[in-house]
């Protein structure tokens, strides 16, 4: 076996594993295919991960990765295709080469999910993005659209408030679903101007975007806004397809206790796991559960559960 543990997925809950999975002296990788750090990075703020009063995305993915990289585990820039059980462990295929490990952490995360329109394809990178800190500049004193009522699609158009002349948020429901002090915050935005019961039906646009078609869920009455950008936050698809474990009907992955999933050996943590909310702190805590788990497992002090 090349490893003790592979981890796939360098995140709060990949690197938080790396660094448990290397203080037990383990031999362990980190393949990551786009960004050590993960998708928050593309984050504008964060308020809520303890010691950490206000951080940018950024600076908090570069602190958790020299954190990590400090334990010297393997990092490797791959996307993982398959892991697959053999002899004694497991192996792990990726674009850049197959490697074999004793156990495997899933910490894979969750893609931003599609509003699937037309248009969206047809337009993303030329004003359809699911970033506002990387996109956002380009749209400055423009009019722009925001698509969601969670925590992500208010935290940044929060982000974009302060860039664009004015933001249509679009819900498709009449009330937001965010945490109270964004809410707070976001009502109070004077260049906000809201769409409720309300779902983007076309993109519009040759070269880049002029606007958008909603429709209103209740009324059925259509109506077309002018805006330069559209910024989709409408949930996430986990992105756990090379991996045959035990999922819940959208994907993520189901796991006992101790992280470990219904295949001895695997363990999930992070986003891509089936849990009750999706967060950085918490990712990293199931982060390093899933390491001592494995540690254990290998040890023979923790009980494979077959059915978790």
């Amino acid at each position: 076996m090349d490893y003790d543990v592979i981890i796939v997925g360098g995140g709060p809950a990949g690197l938080s594993a790396s660094v448990y999975a290397r203080r037990a002296n383990l031999r362990t990788a980190v393949i990551e295919k786009l960004t050590f750090g993960g998708i928050i990075t593309t984050t504008d703020l964060i308020e809520n991960y303890l010691g950490f009063p206000a951080i940018s995305g950024a600076d908090f993915g570069k602190a958790i990765q020299e954190h990590a990289m400090k334990y010297e585990p393997d990092m490797i820039q791959a996307e993982v295709k398959r892991v697959s059980q053999v002899e004694g462990g497991f192996s792990v295929e990726t674009d850049s080469g197959t490697f074999t490990s004793k156990t495997v952490i899933v910490a894979s995360g969750a893609a931003p999910r599609k509003l699937n329109v037309p248009g969206e394809a047809e337009l993303f990178g030329r004003g359809v993005s699911t970033c506002a800190t990387c996109d956002g500049p380009f749209f400055a004193k423009k009019d722009v659209a925001v698509v969601g009522g969670g925590d992500s699609a208010l935290s940044e158009g929060i982000y974009l408030s302060r860039l664009v002349n004015k933001i249509y948020l679009i819900h498709r429901r009449d009330q937001l679903r965010a945490e109270p002090i964004l809410q707070q915050r976001f009502t109070g935005l004077p260049n906000v101007e809201f769409v409720w019961n309300s779902v983007v039906t076309r993109i519009e646009g040759e070269k880049h975007v002029t606007g958008i078609l909603v429709k209103n869920v209740k009324t059925g009455e259509e109506r077309k806004i002018d805006v330069s950008a559209v910024f989709v936050y409408v949930g996430e698809v986990p992105q756990t397809d090379f991996v045959d474990v035990k999922k819940d009907d959208h994907g993520y992955i189901i796991t006992d206790e101790n992280m470990q999933s219904s295949v001895p050996g695997i363990f999930a943590a992070g986003d891509c796991r089936h849990s009750l909310s999706k967060q950085a702190i918490i990712s990293a805590g199931e982060g390093a559960l899933a390491a001592i788990a494995a540690q254990m497992l290998l040890e023979k002090r923790l009980i494979p559960q077959q059915n978790a």
